[in-house]
């Protein structure tokens, strides 16, 4: 009784106190998270397959992650922005290792948004240009030079955005947004956005910004040469290319990151969230010539919690456990693991249209019927509200525009088991629903 008093007390508190941001939000209030499992405040254990905001690829509270924040409580959490703490300097050295060449200089700071605010402002001191391209579809953060370069959602209601933003249509073959290809995309949405973008240019380009898979937009994976046409775009119009890989880096995709699968090395790099293991750490990486360039044009980006030692601690103890414990390779296993499972599950379910992805970052796409291949909102809505009653949460994408599809991304350490449970959980939640429209009312 007690119990019940609580939780009812604590809610209303989050009702009554909390500002709403927008997205789904659970009535229930939640207590702990292990590995792949978060619990609320019923005490009811349910499987994350979304690694909380797409962060926790190590799975919940990793005792590596608790050991590094730990010691960075022994040493310091905190310190002046021009002081650069030790753990700082391994983290920029032990990342390079990682990098495709020529990156190498990194800046460490706290969110997405805040990595991709620096990334853009590097590319513009370096060239001198302002415009910014930005794929449909992309998801770069809700602050101003990325907010302007956000496409997926959440444009409307606050005013003019950072001028010179352009947006060309995504490489989305099963939706495609200029309706010219059906299931393989032969990158004409490219040619036509570039003309676009020529069209209406100011003259003062500084660079096209992109997610190697468009992720909040529908899990969209562009297709083979897509990235090698796009760098050539952007370098025959004096612009930076910027890979945001705030999804795709460490791991998640089955390869340290994005361009090291593509063989495309862009101009600057952005990471955050699998870079963190759930805590707030991002970074913007370049190479020497940009960065050299862009320190004696007078480059600046100073915030509060820059080069911070704990979040710089947390990336070190991430980077090390990728490696001990072989999570690469073993996301490319379990992504190949689930996607099979989710496919088998598409041979039973008409609504799913498709599932796509790569690794352990995976879209179902439900639709009313496959020919047509309109959305299927209120079914996506109602399953995603089963799963979390059944034990399982998973996010939904819903745009009127841009179909209803599931991004699902559990931690690289989840297990077949896990997979196993959060399948049949899914085809049940599916089925039921289904059962549930069908019936009159």
């Amino acid at each position: 009784m007690t119990s019940t008093v609580q939780n009812d007390d604590l809610r209303n508190a989050a009702s009554e106190f909390l500002v709403r941001y927008g997205g789904d939000r659970f009535d229930n209030l939640f207590r702990s998270a292990q590995g792949t499992i978060v619990v609320d405040d019923e005490g009811r254990e349910i499987l994350d397959f979304t690694s909380g905001q797409m962060c926790a690829t190590l799975g919940h509270n990793h005792p590596a992650i608790v050991a590094a924040v730990r010691e960075s409580c022994e040493t310091a959490l905190h310190m002046f922005s021009g002081m650069i703490p030790e753990p700082v300097a391994k983290l920029g050295r032990e990342l390079a290792k990682w990098l495709p060449k020529p990156l190498k200089k990194s800046l460490f700071l706290n969110t997405g948004s805040e990595s991709n605010e620096a990334a853009l402002r590097l590319a513009k001191i370096t060239t001198g240009g302002y415009e910014v391209i930005a794929l449909g579809g992309s998801w770069h953060g809700t602050t101003g030079g990325s907010a302007s370069a956000t496409f997926a959602s959440d444009r409307r209601g606050y005013g003019p955005k950072t001028p010179g933003g352009h947006v060309i249509p995504e490489p989305n073959a099963f939706r495609c947004p200029i309706e010219h290809c059906r299931d393989t995309c032969d990158m004409t949405c490219l040619r036509v956005g570039l003309k676009m973008f020529d069209m209406v240019t100011d003259g003062e380009p500084a660079a096209i910004i992109a997610e190697p898979i468009i992720s909040a937009g529908g899990v969209i994976v562009p297709p083979d040469g897509y990235f090698t046409e796009l760098q050539k775009a952007a370098h025959d119009r004096g612009m930076l290319l910027i890979f945001d890989e705030a999804q795709t880096a460490f791991g998640r995709i089955g390869a340290p990151f994005a361009a090291t699968k593509l063989g495309v090395t862009p101009d600057i790099m952005t990471v955050s969230k699998t870079l963190g293991g759930g805590l707030p750490l991002s970074a913007t990486i370049t190479t020497e010539e940009i960065e050299e360039k862009a320190y004696r044009n007078g480059f600046s980006f100073y915030t509060s919690h820059v080069s911070d030692p704990l979040p710089a601690n947390v990336g070190l103890a991430v980077l090390e456990t990728l490696t001990r414990e072989a999570l690469v390779p073993r996301a490319t296993e379990m992504g190949a693991y689930l996607s099979d499972a989710l496919r088998a599950l598409q041979q039973r379910h008409e609504v799913i249209g498709d599932v796509r992805g790569a690794g352990l970052l995976i879209g179902v796409e439900l639709v009313q019927d496959r020919e047509s291949r309109l959305p299927h909102h209120q079914l996506g809505a109602l399953t995603t509200k089963r799963c979390f009653e059944l034990g399982l949460s998973m996010n939904i994408r819903r745009r009127p525009e841009r179909g209803s599809v599931w991004r699902i991304a559990p931690p690289l350490t989840v297990s077949h088991d896990e997979i196993d449970r959060a399948v049949s959980i899914l085809d049940q939640a599916l089925t039921e629903s289904l059962d549930g429209l069908s019936r009159p009312n």
